[in-house]
């Protein structure tokens, strides 16, 4: 059975608080398990959830502001340490490579783990996964940012009435799938025919940026949207000054994209209380709403259901 979830790491923006721990996202979502934005103290974090350096396959870098990428030499060496036996991809803003590279090489430790190192060039790349399709959006921030979201193609549901209907079953149902039509007693069963559209899942990330094209381009449609909200509205001057986006800008985000699932997180350290993230964001959201803690597990949605024509 796939796993699709979301355990957040660490939910601080530039500064850590007792509370909370600097960024640090894991999305689990079928054979893959994706790192994003490891900030410091992200290693201790993973021991306390059930993920492992040997569970990942891929880490995901949105810019190289410290507390986004601070945690990268600790989980790059513990690849090493753990000998992880297979290759792990590693993406981030191209224009970054220069501390990629100082990063990955901090201190002097054994490497043998392999890295696929992978930078975001242009804005719109996309990378085939087994389960989809990884995409980077350009965002507005200081330096070189990019959003990412996981797009899963669409499918279909088979309707086992109308298979019963046709006497489709076992094999036959496999080689429908597959070619889109059966031959049966001289009529063609075509696969519209016994099914309904299924639409793919979608997963958006969603980092330090103020509001630009990017962000509503990977927030679009999303199931679940993990979305900075560093600042309340009151500090709205504030977040276009430095590049970042408050609890009812990220909200009003979702609600224009038909957002299903929405958490907010990258929290600043001067806010004490996350009710006021949620009294904020319920202003112009009126979806599933989460405002993330450390440590927790978000589950993706459960799929759509269209029903049948």
């Amino acid at each position: 059975m796939s796993m699709r979830e979301l355990v957040v790491l660490g939910t601080a923006s530039q500064a850590p608080t007792r509370t909370r721990n600097h960024n640090g996202y894991v999305l689990r979502w079928d054979d893959e398990v994706i790192l994003f934005d490891p900030g410091e103290g992200s290693q201790r974090q993973l021991l306390h959830t059930g993920v492992t350096a040997t569970d990942l396959t891929r880490i995901c870098v949105t810019h190289f502001h410290g507390d986004h990428c601070l945690g990268l030499p600790g989980t790059i060496q513990r690849l090493s340490l753990d000998r992880v036996p297979h290759p792990v991809a590693v993406h981030f803003p191209a224009g970054g490579a220069d501390y990629f590279a100082r990063l990955r090489h901090a201190s002097s430790f054994h490497e043998t783990a392999e890295l696929a190192v992978a930078p975001i060039e242009t804005d719109g790349q996309r990378i085939a996964l087994r389960c989809g399709t990884l995409e980077a959006r350009r965002l507005r921030h200081p330096v070189e940012t990019y959003g990412y979201r996981l797009v899963e193609p669409d499918g279909c549901r088979m309707l086992p009435e109308r298979l019963a209907a046709y006497g489709i079953a076992g094999p036959a149902v496999g080689e429908l799938l597959r070619t889109g039509h059966l031959d049966l007693d001289g009529r063609r069963v075509t696969r519209d025919e016994v099914s309904t559209p299924r639409p793919g899942q979608r997963f958006a990330f969603v980092m330090d940026t103020g509001l630009c094209d990017g962000v509503y381009a990977l927030a679009e449609h999303a199931d679940l949207l993990v979305i900075e909200s560093t600042f309340l509205e009151s500090e709205a001057a504030l977040a276009v000054e430095v590049g970042h986006l408050t609890a009812g800008q990220a909200a009003r985000v979702a609600a224009e994209s038909g957002v299903r699932r929405l958490v907010l997180t990258h929290f600043s350290q001067r806010y004490a209380d996350p009710a006021r993230f949620a009294d904020e964001a319920r202003r112009h959201f009126d979806g599933d709403l989460v405002i993330a803690e450390d440590l927790v597990t978000v589950q993706v949605p459960p799929r759509r259901v269209l029903s049948a024509g």
